[in-house]
């Protein structure tokens, strides 16, 4: 069995920047087990798969024949290289982007049905793809857990906030980009941390850490944004944000905070495309 496979660059305009997912189309579910092993085999820190809604149980080989009407709906999952996660920002992206330049969709909205409920994405005039995504608004803890500090270097941590990712007040863009993180410790004691600032030239600032899922550092994370928008709208009282994640790849975020959601835009590039083959 052979199955198409794109590699796409999401929030940059560049090859080698922002952050790269394989995004894998399919006309019906594979095990989810394959898609594990798959995702494993791509050593990237997202794969994603999906599905078209009016292709549960297809065989045909050509996925635009599904993707019926003005907004077709489409099922998607991520997998890290270790586990399947609930939302993923960068790969949605990918996959708008594979579907909107490579798969023949011809309309300018798409409507991805996931663990996290609806996430629509509309391709804009300029380009750019803009993703509806829920608002996560993390909760202020009321103490540094423990080992925190350490595990982030020994950084000065202003406040500490959580939703499903620990959010972490650093005290500037510099204290951000200089962080060095313990990734032994953090894999011991925490999940997903996001380390944030006020920026300098844009609104505010991040990095991402995940080493349980196999990834100590994600480039740029969308899901990470669906925090930090309403986390940092609150705090700048301002509903549209510019952003910038401060990887080694970096990539830059433009992001509103509309109640209940966020939009979160940016652009993405195609790296190379090619076959995936699997036993039958």
């Amino acid at each position: 069995m052979t199955l198409p496979i794109y590699q796409i660059d999401a929030f940059t305009q560049q090859p080698f920047g922002g952050n790269p997912a394989a995004v894998v189309p399919l006309t019906a579910w594979l095990p989810t087990a394959l898609m594990q092993q798959i995702a494993e085999e791509n050593n990237l820190s997202e794969t994603v798969f999906f599905v078209p809604m009016a292709s549960q149980n297809a065989t045909g080989p050509h996925l635009a024949a599904y993707a019926q009407g003005p907004t077709p709906h489409y099922h998607i999952r991520w997998f890290t290289p270790r586990q399947e996660i609930n939302l993923c920002g960068h790969a949605t992206l990918a996959t708008a982007y594979a579907l909107f330049h490579h798969l023949g969709h011809q309309g300018s909205s798409i409507l991805f049905h996931s663990q996290s409920g609806p996430l629509q994405v509309t391709l804009m005039p300029n380009g750019s793809l803009q993703m509806d995504f829920p608002a996560w608004m993390p909760t202020p803890l009321d103490a540094v857990p423990a080992h925190l500090v350490e595990a982030l270097g020994g950084a000065e941590v202003l406040s500490v906030h959580q939703h499903r990712d620990l959010l972490v007040e650093l005290p500037s863009q510099q204290a951000v980009q200089d962080c060095s993180p313990n990734f032994f410790l953090m894999q011991q004691h925490f999940k997903y941390i996001i380390i944030t600032a006020a920026g300098t030239t844009v609104d505010f600032v991040s990095r991402f850490f995940a080493p349980t899922d196999g990834i100590n550092e994600d480039p740029v994370t969308g899901s990470a944004h669906a925090q930090l928008i309403p986390f940092w709208a609150q705090r700048l009282q301002k509903t549209n944000l510019v952003a910038t994640q401060l990887s080694a790849r970096q990539g830059q975020l433009w992001c509103s905070h509309q109640g209940s959601r966020v939009i979160i835009s940016g652009h993405a590039v195609l790296y190379s495309q090619g076959q995936l083959y699997l036993p039958a």
